[in-house]
């Protein structure tokens, strides 16, 4: 077999295997991950209620649904609390890093910390710093049953591997015509 029509053989097979997952992804609209901001699971009660305090006082959340008779109210789980009150102060300031630290009590993740009636917005559901709507898609899984007791970021994203692709794509072409 000359090498042309090897070269080809295996572009062929490649693009066949891997790209039409990636553009059936597109099609569907699965695009990158939502983000939310949670309270870490080792931060102390103490901490997290003086984050609170700042984020929906001066932080300028909105702590209404926190509040006794909103759908998040919860007065036995300080996470939980803290979570909505971070993730609320997180998505109406640019969805940054900094905007989910709160002395490092906070972690960004791609768990879903909705529970019940309490539906978490997401950052998919943010535009120009003000969440589009109350709901959000359906997550992985609750997000206490995540470690983050040393990450400030914890999202694992497909579009973290597009330069593989591109470069592996570009030495098939490389390959295909020397």
């Amino acid at each position: 077999m000359p090498p042309n029509s090897f070269s080809s053989l295996l572009l062929t097979v490649l693009l066949g295997l891997f790209l039409p997952p990636r553009l059936w992804a597109q099609q569907k609209g699965i695009g990158p991950r939502d983000l939310w901001c949670v309270a870490k699971n080792n931060a102390a009660d103490a901490a997290l209620q003086s984050a609170i305090d700042w984020a929906c006082s001066a932080g300028g959340a909105n702590c209404a649904p926190i509040q006794q008779g909103g759908p998040c109210y919860d007065a036995g789980d300080i996470q939980r609390t803290a979570s909505w009150a971070f993730n609320d102060y997180y998505l109406k300031n640019g969805m940054t890093d900094d905007a989910c630290d709160f002395t490092n009590t906070a972690a960004v993740t791609s768990l879903n910390p909705s529970h019940g009636s309490c539906k978490f917005p997401s950052s998919s559901g943010v535009k120009n710093g003000s969440a589009s709507s109350t709901a959000t898609a359906v997550g992985t899984g609750p997000a206490d049953s995540a470690d983050m007791s040393s990450c400030n970021r914890i999202a694992a994203t497909a579009a973290g591997s597009t330069w593989f692709w591109g470069l592996l794509a570009g030495c098939l072409i490389l390959l295909l015509f020397r």
